[in-house]
């Protein structure tokens, strides 16, 4: 397998977990990181899981480094599972070279299509020294093993351990304890890892989230105080997170029987003067289109997060794809102008829930985020991202007029709009085209006025810096948006430390279209890389479509679960720097 060269790249170990379900490697590998993060280092940890309910296959995907990281690297350093049951099914995920460790149980059987991956294969007594511990767990002494491994201290992953395990009571502690202390002794017989750097002091500002949390924080600072939701996976942990919180700032969030109930209670809250929200995946989105079409028509803000997942229809629900795009540019019936982001970034997802709030709130429309099962449920150490204010507009009538008329036809296309209650405001808000005032109306001229109208307070709306991450120069770009952007930024890095300049963009704004700024943005440049994890390659064609891009340019898309790979960018863009 061709890697990645290491000019450039950041210093790190990569450690895969693997088990069946109930084995507890999510728990191994979230203390795991949050002893690195505990210890200075910044990291990651993504999920990948089968789709059963409960048990199944489970694998704890970690990346740590002294530095900022938000993908994973070419190859894992350490596969070590807690058990072989299933394991053969992430073989297309992890992926291993020549020099990785691969650990099992001692005197269980390694499946074949593992254990071809890599020639250093070991056993460590895990189950045996678990059993030796009254209520010991092997995936305790697992992650006194790979602790050790890395050079992370017994003090360090002991004071984690016991604030993590405060409400199971001292016995689980001590047990635990033991069987981390006892798992640290087992591994001197095993090769030493690379070296990836010291530590850095912990600072008040690095925090440990997930997307599906940030994507909370955000709404929550965005004004956000009415949700309603349906469970359903990988969007459920927004909505767990921000259960709680939200009752902290005055909100309310009811989980609605259906999403068909969701975005209609979202509707009539907004339409009561409450910014709201809902957090689905793609099949939710798929009930929730008529219901966002309303919202478009009577120009109710609304905003939907959509962590998308594998599909079509119920698809892989624990993995994550770029895949839901056309439906959340393009599944409105009629013409239905809204807006559409992205966040690039686990600390992204913070200010893009946000500015999703802002825009929605000020343009008095739907705005659908586009967040996925790999940003959602990744766990990353990041430093804090920085606090940024929105005044929003809309909410209200700036004075009381001689006659109300909601949907006044103006320059801005944003028209007055007035709270349940204010004196000669009332109007009708309905999915029926209408006239300035609100009344139902079939005329052409009604109608036209309207369409123009909400098109027109979206095109002329200045979206300013945010619309898009662009960093480099050159005559060569990359152009990606979401998820995808992590694995870009670390290829373009290692090209950079080679001399080679190229640039990114990375769209945070996928709807309306920003033809001058990209123009600006790939002024001089003749070839350009799409990339997204997406069978159908559709960003590239709606890139296609609707803008004029310059020079050749190619598509890479890769379908979801695989993940896209530094390398995989590296090499394609080097194969164009040699022609």
């Amino acid at each position: 397998m061709a890697t990645i060269p290491q000019t450039g790249i950041k210093p790190s170990i990569s450690i895969a977990i693997l088990g069946s379900g109930g084995s507890g490697v999510m728990t191994t590998g979230s203390l795991l990181l949050d002893v690195a993060g505990r210890a200075g280092w910044y990291g990651m940890m993504t999920r990948s899981a089968g789709p059963q309910i409960r048990g199944g296959e489970a694998a704890a995907l970690l990346r740590l480094s002294p530095q900022p990281t938000e993908t994973h690297k070419d190859h894992f350093d350490v596969l070590l599972a807690l058990d072989w049951l299933n394991a053969d099914r992430f073989v297309s995920e992890v992926d291993l070279n020549a020099q990785s460790l691969v650990i099992g149980d001692e005197g269980k059987v390694m499946p074949g299509a593992i254990a071809g991956l890599s020639g250093n294969h070991f056993e460590l007594p895990l189950s045996g020294t678990a059993k030796s511990i009254k209520g010991g767990r092997i995936n305790m002494v697992a992650l006194g093993a790979l602790a050790a491994m890395i050079g992370l201290t017994l003090e360090d992953v002991i004071k984690v351990l016991t604030q993590s395990l405060q409400r199971k009571g001292p016995e689980a502690i001590n047990a635990s304890i033991s069987g981390i202390q006892a798992g640290s002794h087992i591994v001197d017989s095993l090769p030493a890892l690379p070296t990836i750097g010291a530590a850095q002091a912990t600072g008040r500002n690095r925090w440990s989230i997930t997307g599906n949390e940030a994507t909370g924080l955000g709404a929550i600072r965005g004004g956000i105080r009415f949700v309603a939701a349906y469970p359903i996976t990988p969007a459920t942990e927004v909505l767990e997170w921000m259960a709680p919180t939200l009752q902290k700032v005055g909100g309310v969030l009811v989980q609605a029987e259906d999403e068909l109930a969701s975005i209609n209670h979202l509707i009539g809250s907004s339409f009561g003067g409450t910014p709201s929200m809902t957090a689905t995946s793609g099949p939710g989105l798929s009930l929730m289109t008529e219901s966002i079409g309303l919202a478009v028509a009577s120009e109710t803000p609304l905003v939907i997060v959509d962590v998308m997942r594998g599909g079509p229809s119920t698809g892989i629900p624990t993995k994550s794809e770029q895949s839901d795009l056309n439906i959340a540019l393009y599944g409105l019936h009629g013409d239905a102008p809204h807006l559409v982001v992205a966040p690039n970034s686990v600390g992204d997802c913070v200010f893009t829930t946000q500015w999703a709030t802002h825009l929605a709130e000020t343009l008095q429309t739907a705005c659908i985020m586009l967040s996925d099962q790999f940003m959602g449920q990744t766990r990353a150490i990041i430093d804090r991202p920085a606090d940024i204010a929105f005044v929003s507009g809309g909410r209200q009538l700036a004075s009381k007029p001689d006659v109300y008329f909601r949907y006044a036809v103006n320059d801005s296309g944003i028209s007055p709009m007035s709270l349940p209650g204010t004196p000669d405001g009332q109007y009708t808000g309905d999915g029926l085209e209408h006239s300035p005032s609100g009344t139902p109306s079939s005329r052409a001229d009604d109608h036209i006025q309207q369409l123009d109208k909400r098109k027109r307070k979206l095109d002329q709306f200045n979206y300013g810096d945010h619309w898009a991450l662009t960093e480099g120069s050159g005559e060569m770009a990359v152009i990606t948006w979401g998820s995808s952007t992590g694995a870009v930024q670390e290829a373009l890095a290692t090209l950079r430390a080679q001399g080679q300049e190229v640039r990114l963009v990375s769209l945070r704004l996928l709807s309306p279209i920003q033809p001058e700024r990209l123009q600006r943005a790939l002024q001089g440049v003749r070839r350009i890389l799409v990339v997204e994890q997406c069978h159908g390659a559709q960003f590239y064609h709606y890139l296609r479509a609707f803008y004029q891009l310059p020079g050749v340019v190619k598509s890479m898309a890769i379908p979801g679960p695989l993940m896209i790979k530094p390398s995989d960018i590296y090499h394609e863009l080097q194969s164009w720097e040699s022609v």
